[in-house]
């Protein structure tokens, strides 16, 4: 009798285990480690619930999407090439992995701390003894091929690093499906049956897809452009991002104030360098958010406003400045400043301007069109791909609400003029 595990996905229903086969039970015994669980308590959009209610979801139910849907591919991919059977212990630990080094809150981790996801990933994969001895149970060279895979700089030439690591790629295609269920939004609806069916081998070796699958693409591309534009650059986001590295930045320049700070939290803030793997594997949005509420309640100013803010869902405002000159904008934030100072507000740290940006679709590490004849790239047959290369740029001014008031008013005012 056979052991199975099913976990009830709100986006892939079941997803089925099965102890019989190696790979498979792989996955799961990788699942039961404590580096893997940690993702439970690590949310999937960091505090995007502070303005999506319902966006909830962690990295753990997003990793074991990211591996059905991989699994799903493999399946295809295995009737094209038969030969592909090889890659895939490699594909389903690095598809199920793929997000393990995430700090708190996510991708918040990246700005807030000197983290990044992808080298912890990596460090995780290769060095850290529970998940290292189950990959080399079945093959010694396991983790350093799975970690090769998440290696930023590698250029995109091989079929795994297309499924793992690039613009149209399993890790893609499950957070455009879970973010948009889990944020009440209808974008992400990626038509994935059809881009799994037009799945194919280019004659180099690597993933391409076949013309009937260009389409469902296309709409994948299109609704990549507006999940960013909607959610993941939301404004309400950029003010928590803002928040939250002025709550660690003050903590960094008053640490010889008596703060509250556990032995593996202080290393994250003051020693990134130095964490060990059981720092790491502490850190989590729990005790994040706990150092916030001591914070919030125990600790000097401004150190304790920023946490109330945060906690509380008391946040700071942010303006539009986009469509303003580089030299109006510096106005509205000498303004801003000024009538911070008057309210006995720190406008270093209460007021600024945040910039950010939206990069275009990237071609150079996605699938080329494969019709069994000629190879294409995707911008080169589709008019309206080539259009969502485009960047975009924005810039906002954060300002808290007591000045909400005159800052529109000015803002208006240099439209105006202008």
């Amino acid at each position: 009798m056979s052991i199975k595990r099913i976990f009830h996905d709100p986006i892939h229903k079941e997803i089925v285990f099965d102890a019989e086969k190696p790979e498979e039970l792989m996955i799961m015994e990788l699942i039961d480690t404590d580096a893997f669980q940690r993702l439970r308590r690590i949310k999937q959009l960091g505090a995007a619930s502070l303005v999506f209610h319902g966006a909830e979801s962690s990295r753990f139910t997003h990793s074991i999407g990211v591996f059905c849907i991989a699994r799903k591919i493999y399946q295809r991919l295995i009737e094209s090439k038969s030969s592909f059977y090889r890659n895939k212990f490699v594909l389903y630990g690095a598809a199920l992995l793929h997000d393990l080094g995430h700090g708190p809150l996510s991708h918040t981790s990246e700005s807030i701390f000197e983290h990044n996801h992808e080298r912890w990933s990596q460090k995780l994969v290769k060095n850290y003894y529970p998940i290292n001895s189950i990959l080399k149970k079945y093959d010694s060279e396991l983790p350093r091929k799975i970690g090769e895979l998440f290696e930023s700089n590698q250029l995109f030439s091989n079929p795994l690093k297309t499924l793992i690591s690039s613009e149209i790629d399993c890790d893609r295609m499950d957070y455009l499906l879970r973010d948009s269920y889990n944020t009440g939004t209808k974008y992400g609806l990626v038509d994935l049956e059809r881009i799994i069916s037009g799945l194919t081998f280019s004659p180099d070796g690597n993933i391409a897809i076949k013309p009937k699958g260009v389409i469902a693409i296309e709409h994948f591309l299109v609704l990549r452009n507006l999940m960013y534009r909607t959610i993941y650059n939301h404004r309400i986001n950029e003010i928590s991002a803002w928040i939250l590295e002025k709550i660690i930045s003050t903590v960094k320049n008053n640490f010889d104030k008596k703060i509250w700070i556990d032995r593996s939290f202080h290393k994250w803030i003051f020693s990134p360098k130095n964490i060990d793997f059981e720092d790491f594997i502490k850190n989590d949005d729990i005790t994040f958010y706990y150092h916030l509420i001591k914070w919030k309640d125990e600790s000097f100013e401004p150190l304790s406003t920023l946490c109330k803010m945060f906690i509380d869902r008391d946040l700071l405002k942010a303006s539009d400045i986009t469509s303003l000159s580089k030299i109006n904008r510096i106005k509205i934030l000498a303004c801003a400043r000024k009538l911070c100072e008057k309210n006995n507000l720190d406008s270093e740290i209460f007021c600024g301007i945040k910039e950010r940006s939206f990069k275009g679709f990237e071609s150079n590490n996605a699938l080329k069109i494969w019709d069994g004849t000629y190879q294409n790239s995707l911008e080169n047959t589709s008019s309206l791909i080539n259009t969502l290369m485009k960047s975009n740029e924005s810039s906002f001014i954060i300002y808290p609400n007591v000045i909400k008031n005159e800052i529109r008013n000015q803002i208006s005012l240099i439209r105006n003029n202008s």
